[in-house]
């Protein structure tokens, strides 16, 4: 971190491949970081530990903290989550609107849309509810733009999701970068190609994304798909799965 410090970057930005709430030492590690920098710390989560006073407590020295919210009712919530049985919508609501009260810094939060499951009009408006007894200082509103994990996640047409915005919150702007589905449009492996490229040579996830350019969460749909038809197999070597 020390190393990058003099590119003076706007934030330095805890999120990582996981849940940044779920490091035990996260108030620590926040703390190490302003001791080193007057570079403003952001802490992007998904904000499903919030109701844990001792998470609130642990991110109240972040300079910006972005949660995010999926979802205005707890059917919604758990379709598109698939919470762990301990969190539920109420107590991810609560959490939100608790750190609101509580924190005193930046507060953003990111709400990502999925055409026909969080788009039709009552979802909208339980958005509007939800986001109304939070009271951030600013909505991002996403959808999808990469190959997602999962076949029920279609993007929200760029029009559509900018007429939902201007009625979600005052202060709310559309994040979604469009220029990736564009991408994708222009050119689209499938799984047959993922078999193609793993019968000339083996391959790790990474090698398969960047050789076909795909996003890893395709990749790995496409890989246990074929994995589970006996098509390929995995082999550990030098720490890592090939296929």
């Amino acid at each position: 971190l020390k190393e990058k410090l003099d590119s003076r970057p706007d934030y330095i930005t805890l999120s990582g491949s996981g849940e940044p709430t779920l490091y035990s030492r996260l108030e620590d590690l926040i703390y190490r970081i302003k001791n080193i920098t007057d570079i403003p710390v952001a802490v992007l989560t998904n904000g499903s530990l919030l109701w844990l006073p001792e998470v609130r407590n642990a991110l109240k020295s972040a300079d910006l903290v972005v949660p995010s919210l999926d979802a205005g009712s707890s059917q919604i919530f758990q379709y598109v989550n698939r919470p762990h049985t301990d969190i539920t919508f109420s107590k991810m609501l609560d959490g939100l609107v608790k750190f609101r009260d509580e924190y005193n810094g930046k507060y953003w939060l990111e709400v990502f849309f999925l055409a026909g499951v969080t788009t039709p009009e009552t979802e909208i408006n339980r958005l509007k509810s939800c986001i109304r007894s939070i009271h951030p200082d600013k909505v991002q509103v996403n959808t999808v733009t990469r190959p997602p994990a999962e076949g029920f996640a279609e993007p929200v047409p760029q029009k559509q999701l900018q007429t939902i915005t201007e009625k979600l919150y005052d202060k709310a702007e559309v994040i979604a970068d469009y220029s990736e589905v564009h991408k994708q449009q222009d050119f689209s492996a499938c799984r047959e190609d993922v078999l193609t490229l793993l019968q000339r040579r083996p391959c790790s996830i990474g090698d398969i994304a960047a050789g076909l350019g795909l996003h890893r969460n395709e990749v790995v749909k496409y890989v246990e798909e074929l994995s589970l038809e006996g098509k390929i197999e995995a082999k550990p070597q030098n720490q890592q799965l090939y296929y």
